[in-house]
């Protein structure tokens, strides 16, 4: 398949190199100005006036901003070549280095915290340049209650790069070696995941059973990582009295535990008249009473799927983005024009996707593992949304420009059905259209009720290691049967199956990370319904959500468009989006 011109990103924009003179610089500058902060303000906080806290946060802010170009760097360096020893090195060495220099400056946050509510509103109110760290400042203290001993956040914090973080590095690591043998080619997982949505079901089945072979080979490992991680996390839960596992993932999301029960509550219950009915419809397509799991995926029969270069995708993301609002569009082809896109699907390369926000100072990059098929040019959409959601959020600053899970996913999700929504309206041909149709409402279904099934699953591995650890075996039927009640009895899991739990890196990089998607998906379904009522003055609305970054919380941002995450009836209105589809894939049938 000609794919075309791929780009590799060019990551000079942080540093030349891991040998640059001006990294090396930086780390010696983070550490001096770590040390004189520490020294000017440590024990301090409380007696400080209000300009004089505000100097404080701005120096904090922009220590900050230095030490995240700093790790950005490493960590992007460190993705695009992840079986690579020397650059695992050179990734841990910084991450140590950058973990010492952070260590001096964690008591800040922890002093601010013990400043009294009425104190700080009285502060806030009588400076503006406090002022303007109002909601920086009240999602560093929604943690009060969670705060463990200065002491003790230092232990952890040290801590953390010989306990949590080496094991990600594990897991990262051993997956990116992973090869899978298919049809006596040996290939990366990127590679083999890709196979699934080939119309070949021989190839189809091929690479589920290597994929099956490999996660049986290492499964033992990952469940040693798996337990391990999930123990560490309720030792930290319980010294940080949480009430549950996922309580703390929430509180970062500044989203309330009750309403992320009521998404995962309403999806659970759409499992029948959502994937059940898909699933069901499209094993009727194939002429089967049940799919196999690998057909899951698969491109219906006589599909003619279409291919797209690079630049094809290009062409058709930004033009989507460009009938919604230039100023969109705008930014995205800054993506385009610079190196700051890597799409190669290359050995040793980090497997998936991501948008990685760097620091406001510079700039985001995104990483593809781009093959050419339409899920692929969904996937540009995808990380070209956060990406450019990061450009306009920068403004806010290195404290304020990071938006929460939540509503991270949003730009992402609204930039995906854009795109679909053009190549769409481009479709005359009624069989390519169900095709789309139908690819779209699965591209859905795995952003919906797969992560809300990973939520669940997550939540379930995480209360039952509370009585000890796990075996393999039982990480395993765990995964079948939440798999089964979400996807119905019209997919077919085989025993290999229940190793595929192995593979979701979410599981180990940001656990009870994954019902973001469905948060952001369900939300956008909200706000397209939205501006297909009433698109005049949408757009710019919509960029002003983007721009607020952190600064403000869900309840706020969804106000201007008359949407409220707390209502019960919000995630119905974004379910009956996905249930639409359905009915019209079944009139079509």
């Amino acid at each position: 398949m000609d794919l075309g011109d791929l780009p590799q990103w060019d990551l000079a924009d942080l540093y030349d190199g891991p040998e640059a003179d001006e990294l090396a610089a930086d780390l010696d500058l983070a550490e001096a100005a770590a040390e004189r902060f520490n020294g000017d303000y440590a024990g301090k906080v409380a007696g400080l006036s209000a300009p004089e806290l505000a100097r404080a946060i701005s120096r904090y802010e922009a220590d900050e901003d230095l030490l995240g170009r700093i790790a950005s760097y490493a960590q992007l360096y460190h993705a695009a070549r992840v079986s690579d020893r020397e650059a695992g090195r050179f990734y841990q060495t910084n991450m140590e280095r950058l973990s010492e220099i952070t260590t001096k400056l964690i008591f800040f946050t922890l002093e601010l915290n013990r400043i009294e509510d009425d104190a700080l509103a009285a502060q806030l109110a009588a400076d503006e340049g406090l002022a303007h760290y109002a909601p920086w400042l009240r999602d560093v203290r929604a943690s009060r209650p969670h705060q463990l001993s200065d002491e003790q956040e230092r232990l952890l914090h040290e801590k953390q790069v010989t306990g949590r973080a080496a094991w990600v590095r594990l897991f990262d690591e051993t997956m990116a070696d992973m090869r899978f043998a298919v049809d006596g080619e040996d290939r990366t997982l990127e590679q083999t995941l890709h196979l699934l949505s080939e119309p070949d079901v021989a190839q189809r089945k091929a690479a589920a059973k290597a994929l099956g072979v490999g996660f049986a080979e290492k499964k033992s490992l990952f469940a040693l990582i798996t337990n391990t991680l999930a123990k560490d996390k309720e030792i930290e839960d319980n010294w940080r009295h949480f009430a549950r596992p996922d309580s703390a993932r929430h509180l970062s999301n500044l989203v309330e535990d009750e309403v992320v029960d009521a998404l995962a509550d309403a999806v659970t219950a759409a499992y029948p008249r959502l994937s059940h009915r898909y699933y069901a419809l499209k094993a009727r397509w194939f002429g089967v009473e049940a799919l196999d799991y690998w057909d899951r995926n698969a491109p219906l029969p006589d599909e003619d799927q279409r291919d797209f270069t690079f630049q094809a995708a290009q062409t058709q993301v930004l033009d989507a983005y460009r009938r919604f609002s230039p100023t969109l569009a705008d930014v995205g082809q800054r993506f385009f024009d610079n190196a700051w896109i890597d799409a190669p699907a290359s050995p040793g390369k980090a497997a998936g996707a991501f948008a990685h926000p760097t620091v406001p100072s510079a700039h985001p990059y995104l990483l593809l593992n781009y093959q050419g098929r339409t899920r692929d040019v969904m996937t540009l959409a995808h990380e070209l949304g956060h990406g450019v959601h990061q450009v306009l959020a920068a403004g806010q600053g290195a404290l304020m420009a990071d938006t929460p899970l939540t509503l991270a996913e949003t730009a992402s999700v609204f930039g995906e059905q854009l795109t679909f929504r053009a190549l769409l309206d481009q479709e005359t041909a009624p069989g390519r259209r169900k095709a789309m149709l139908a690819g779209k409402t699965e591209d859905m279904l795995n952003t919906v009720v797969r992560q809300i099934a990973f939520y669940d699953f997550e939540r379930r591995l995480h209360d039952e290691r509370r009585q000890g650890e796990l075996s393999v075996e039982r990480i395993g039927e765990i995964w079948l049967a939440v798999q089964g009640e979400s996807l119905g009895p019209a997919i077919r899991l085989h025993d290999e199956y229940a190793n595929y739990w192995c593979y979701i890196p979410h599981f180990i990089h940001s656990p009870f990370y994954v019902y973001a998607y469905a948060f952001g998906d369900c939300l956008v379904n909200s706000l397209y319904a939205v501006y297909q009522s009433a698109p005049d003055g949408f757009a710019e609305k919509y960029l002003d959500m983007l721009r607020a970054g952190g600064s403000l919380r869900h309840k706020d941002l969804l106000a201007p468009f008359g949407l409220n995450a707390t209502d019960p009836q919000f995630w119905q209105q974004g379910l009956k989006v996905i249930e639409g589809f359905v009915d019209e894939l079944e009139a079509l049938s």
